[in-house]
């Protein structure tokens, strides 16, 4: 008969999720006792691992504790047993946040706000500035002449207000458990697509004693409202809010009465994952040439709760010969890729424009953005402007940007009509020749504009004919 015993509500959850974990192979599951009212509602925000151990092995002394009482025996639909041992909720530093008197998180974040400080970070089109309590801004700057500088801006919030809640909310940040201090800021640029109510913000602070004010990650949650995570150190001085000894809780589950070590089913679902995974990896290696390297970023990993995030930017492309890779650009067979967050972008000059996003179970799922027709191109030249000209500080006229048409893409759910693209090819002076920043716009629904920003190109703009079509130089 199924046994639990003792345990905390942490442990009715753990259990739960064992059943959710394995539900495709479990055939009896019981994870809470009689007088525990029913399975409680799930979260990811605690972090679980399942391990298969023999019969003889140790339960770690650290992290989360474990009691050879508190257990679930778990029954396959193939009639394997397995005895699951749950971890606790104790962590161990109850002792420390109870003996806590020292300043508040508001407080110990104070200097931050004093001294005007201000965070940056650079992705491949945008460039997030937090000035702390002051002010969030989201901006792009070109240089329209060798005078004048366009900038293109929005403030995502203004005046901080600071969090009123006793509580210590947590966010799972890349499978870490973490406690964050909140301020809101609001009043920012007015957002037209919600009838012109101002931009928002929340910014998670978020302790780390090696980090220097970051900021970890900005996304949109939802329209026009945003959420920021920085990286402090001020915090850690606070028990409540640092993070966790242990980020994964290990569920541990030996097999019963001449069970497998691990059910079957599971073995099968492993090696057919293998299987479905060893093309795509013969695939990557043939990508990159011999000795060349593809994509480095320019900016330094930051490792959180055990992960390394890498802030992507500017990413330096080929080590090969110059004009090497401008003949193989030129001809489609050297594409240019970027992009930050979910989707990420292929640019093949004169073949096409992709928006991919790759997931480790699903694969590569791409999207067409657009096809390359050197008629249809030319057709499109006619009516716009395809090659622009700056005048350099020497009074030589230069080209500097050049526009290239690309439609048929993928049918667009939302217009009914094939996607199509402008890519826009641009000098950018850098002090790494092989820098590149590729960004995508999309201004009209399913209509966009990819920007390819590169010294390389600097090389072959002046070649450019009346339509923007570019050569190999002499």
């Amino acid at each position: 008969s199924p046994q639990r015993a003792g345990g905390t509500r942490r442990g009715d959850m753990t259990a739960g999720l064992l059943l959710v974990i394995l539900g495709g192979l479990l055939e009896v599951c019981s994870g809470v006792s009689a007088n525990r009212g029913g399975y409680p509602s799930f979260t990811d925000e605690i972090p679980f691992k399942i391990t298969w151990p023999g019969a003889e092995f140790t339960l770690p002394t650290s992290g989360a504790l474990y009691s050879e009482d508190d257990f679930v025996i778990m029954t396959t639909t193939e009639k394997e047993k397995y005895k699951c041992l749950l971890p606790s909720l104790t962590s161990g530093d109850e002792d420390d946040i109870k003996e806590y008197s020292g300043p508040s998180p508001g407080e110990l974040l104070e200097p931050l706000f004093k001294r005007s400080s201000c965070s940056y970070r650079i992705e491949s089109y945008w460039t997030y500035e937090v000035c702390h309590g002051k002010h969030i801004r989201q901006y792009h700057e070109e240089k329209e002449t060798s005078q004048k500088i366009s900038v293109q801006e929005y403030y995502l919030g203004n005046m901080a207000q600071k969090s009123q809640s006793t509580e210590v909310p947590t966010k799972n940040i890349e499978g870490q458990l973490t406690p964050y201090y909140s301020m809101e800021m609001g009043n920012g640029t007015p957002c037209v697509l919600k009838q012109n109510q101002p931009r928002a913000t929340s910014v998670l602070y978020v302790c780390h004693p090696e980090a220097k004010h970051e900021i970890l990650s900005v996304a949109e949650v939802t329209t026009c409202e945003y959420e920021v995570v920085v990286l402090t150190p001020l915090l850690c001085a606070h028990p409540k809010y640092r993070f966790k000894s242990s980020p994964v809780n290990t569920i541990f589950c030996q097999a019963l009465a001449g069970s497998p070590l691990r059910p079957q089913r599971l073995v099968q679902l492993d090696k057919e994952q293998e299987e479905q995974l060893k093309p795509r990896k013969r695939a990557v290696e043939c990508f990159n040439s011999p000795g060349e390297e593809a994509f480095t970023s320019t900016h330094k990993p930051m490792t959180v709760g055990g992960q390394t995030q890498v802030t992507v930017g500017t990413t330096h492309i080929s080590r090969l010969t110059d004009d090497q890779l401008i003949k193989e650009f030129l001809s489609g067979s050297y594409c240019l890729h970027g992009g930050v967050g979910w989707w990420k972008y292929e640019f093949c000059y004169g073949k096409h424009v992709h928006q991919y996003h790759e997931d480790k179970e699903q694969g590569k799922n791409i999207v067409v953005v657009g096809s390359w027709n050197a008629d249809e191109h030319i057709e499109w030249a006619k009516k716009n402007v395809a090659r622009s000209y700056q005048l350099k500080d020497d009074g030589v006229q230069k080209v500097k940007l050049v526009s290239h048409f690309y439609g048929h893409g993928d049918l667009c759910d939302l217009t009914g009509k094939p996607r199509q693209v402008i890519v826009k090819l641009k000098c950018k002076e850098s002090e790494s020749p092989h820098a590149v920043t590729v960004y995508m716009l999309e201004p009209q629904t399913c209509q966009y504009i990819l920007g390819v920003e590169s010294p390389v190109i600097c090389r072959i703009l002046d070649t450019a004919d009346e339509h923007g079509l570019l050569s190999v130089s002499s």
